[in-house]
């Protein structure tokens, strides 16, 4: 059975993976093959049979699917993740739709999980059938503090169950990393709920923005896609040295992999 090998800690492509076709259409190819993957998962989901493991083979045909066009991924210190029993915040930088699409298919092997998401995304056509059905946290952007009721009330109730919760704590996506907008609301989740945060970083802006519908921008295989996993940490009084040291872990491994940080 196909699967990505993560227990060793780690993942990378393998050189062969989609020689010879990187040039021809990525993006027509991707999308293509992508719509469906999402429209076999939300006729699961709207029969109400859609589950993790369900969840998991969409995640990975996604990835298969994006190193068929070239596009090559790097995964590691899994380690992190596996050494930590109990459910947790994952916190981390928001580039692309990729992430959305690829984490389950990296963290589901260790943990179950869910996601903080815009209400929009659930009500999405086709697509919002697959959300729903994962029981996200949902937010809207428009009153921050209601925004944090929820993510502290819905975060509470999930991690209870033992179910982690994946946080990005910007406003929005975007391939430049802002400190100054990376807010604090996962780590008062984690302090509210008593549970340990494990920081990540991401570079994923081989599935680019688009300017005229920000899912469906450009596919260019040229860019390797990262993500790594800190050690967890837990939250001590306030939360914010916790919030200061998972900052700079993230800046410093998207500096790392040519990635651009503000300030």
């Amino acid at each position: 059975m196909d699967r990505l090998d993560l227990f060793q800690g780690s993942y990378r492509t393998s050189e062969q993976a989609g020689r010879g076709l990187a040039g021809r259409w990525p993006s027509l190819r991707f999308y293509s093959n992508v719509l469906r993957i999402v429209c076999q998962a939300a006729s699961k989901a709207k029969r109400g049979v859609y589950d993790d493991e369900d969840w998991s083979a969409s995640s990975l045909a996604v990835v298969r699917t994006l190193e068929r066009v070239g596009v090559r991924l790097h995964i590691t210190d899994l380690h992190n993740v596996a050494s930590l029993q109990a459910p947790c915040v994952f916190i981390g930088n928001h580039m692309s739709t990729l992430e959305t699409f690829v984490l389950p298919v990296i963290l589901l092997p260790f943990k179950p999980i869910t996601f903080v998401v815009k209400q929009s995304l659930v009500d999405y056509p086709v697509f919002g059938h697959v959300m729903r059905s994962r029981d996200p946290i949902t937010v809207g952007r428009a009153n921050p503090r209601d925004d944090l009721k929820s993510v502290l009330e819905g975060g509470v109730t999930r991690l209870a169950k033992g179910i982690s919760v994946i946080i990005f704590p910007q406003t929005t996506r975007t391939a430049t990393f802002d400190p100054k907008g990376f807010n604090t609301i996962g780590v008062k989740l984690a302090r509210r709920a008593r549970v340990p945060v494990i920081p990540f970083a991401l570079k994923t802006d081989a599935w680019g923005n688009g300017t005229l519908h920000k899912d469906f921008g450009r596919i260019d295989p040229s860019k390797t896609v990262h993500f790594t996993f800190g050690p967890p940490m837990r939250i001590t009084e306030r939360g914010g040295e916790e919030h200061a040291a998972i900052v700079q872990f993230v800046t410093e491994r998207l500096l790392a992999w040519g990635g651009s940080v503000t300030g």
